[in-house]
């Protein structure tokens, strides 16, 4: 943390462990969660923990701590990043089959990950022409940044993952010979599965990317970094650059979408209401529902007050299935 105590902390943790019992965590630590103040989204499921949480420095760590006092959390490791306001609206505890979900049984991160590779040693691996680098993330996230010749799946959720795998593991694919590959995510999460995945399938040298494109963004120097654009966070950040500091994307409010300057300037973008992706896919009762609550929470901001907004009309999301809005919730890590 900066010598400068910040007004507000966000973490990002995830910790791929045996937790059969998960389903007793989950009351005390929304309860733990909500006396100290703490917002955000925690997943638990029977491999692990996952999500990010936000509050006050001292609240914050007041979780970790709880959270360690554990022995099979004892080595959680986390990311945390100052803020000067509270990134999320409301704190969840969640249970889930998976706490990023591939929908692939049997994998265990755990035990069966590929090999890390930090941050520093990053650029050297992908530098080398016999190496596959693969962003493992979706094609929303990708659109806004990445790394030098990494590939783009153009997935719209993880689970799609697996089938790219195997069309590109065929004659004439990217995995087709079983080459090197370097996989990366947002916090190393995905990485863990993928990197699994891909081992169960026969892929020898598998690699990834140790903490992250938070963790690389915030140890590498901009002027060596071989990272280009912003990277999707899954908070009212919207995004980050290098040394973790703000990005230059807004979210839509009715398909959250990260918006950069070119969609912000498109005559579909109304705040708060539509932009280029979700332009015309509301009806005129949702638009008038959006637009009273966008009111809504410029009034409260206006006032200094916290505004939870209802939930968006229709369907929530851009996506069309309840896995592909699970796999955004889970993918924050």
């Amino acid at each position: 943390m900066d010598s400068v105590t910040p007004r507000f902390l966000t973490v990002a943790l995830y910790q791929f462990v045996d937790l059969p019992d998960c389903a007793t965590l989950r009351a005390p630590l929304q309860t733990l969660c909500d006396e100290r103040g703490v917002r955000g989204m925690l997943l638990l499921a029977p491999e692990g923990i996952n999500g990010t949480i936000a509050g006050a420095p001292a609240d914050v760590l007041a979780v970790l701590t709880w959270l360690r006092s554990y022995a099979r959390f004892a080595n959680l490791q986390h990311k945390e990043a100052p803020t000067d306001r509270q990134p999320f609206y409301r704190m969840r505890v969640r249970l889930k089959r998976e706490i990023v979900t591939l929908g692939v049984p049997g994998l265990n991160p755990a035990r069966n990950a590929g090999t890390y590779v930090k941050p520093e040693d990053w650029n050297a691996l992908i530098d080398d022409p016999s190496v596959v680098v693969v962003d493992t993330r979706n094609d929303y996230e990708v659109g806004i940044g990445t790394f030098e010749r990494a590939i783009n799946p153009h997935t719209k959720s993880f689970a799609e993952f697996p089938a790219w795998v195997a069309q590109q593991s065929q004659p004439g694919g990217v995995l087709a010979g079983n080459p090197r590959v370097a996989m990366f995510c947002t916090g190393g999460i995905r990485c863990e599965k993928s990197t699994a995945y891909l081992k169960s399938q026969g892929f020898d040298e598998v690699y990834h990317l140790e903490g992250g494109i938070l963790k690389y963004l915030e140890t590498v120097p901009e002027e060596d970094s071989l990272w280009h654009g912003d990277c999707f966070v899954f908070d009212e950040r919207v995004s980050v650059g290098h040394g973790l500091a703000p990005g230059h994307h807004q979210l839509c409010r009715s398909c959250r979408m990260p918006l950069g300057e070119a969609e912000l300037q498109s005559p579909h973008y109304v705040r708060g209401v539509s932009c280029p992706y979700c332009h015309g896919t509301r009806t005129p009762e949702q638009e008038r529902a959006l637009a009273e609550r966008q009111r809504q929470m410029d009034l409260a901001d206006q006032r200094g007050q916290a505004h939870i907004g209802a939930r968006q009309p229709g369907n929530r999301a851009r996506f069309s299935s309840s896995d592909d809005k699970n796999d955004r919730e889970d993918d924050s890590a």
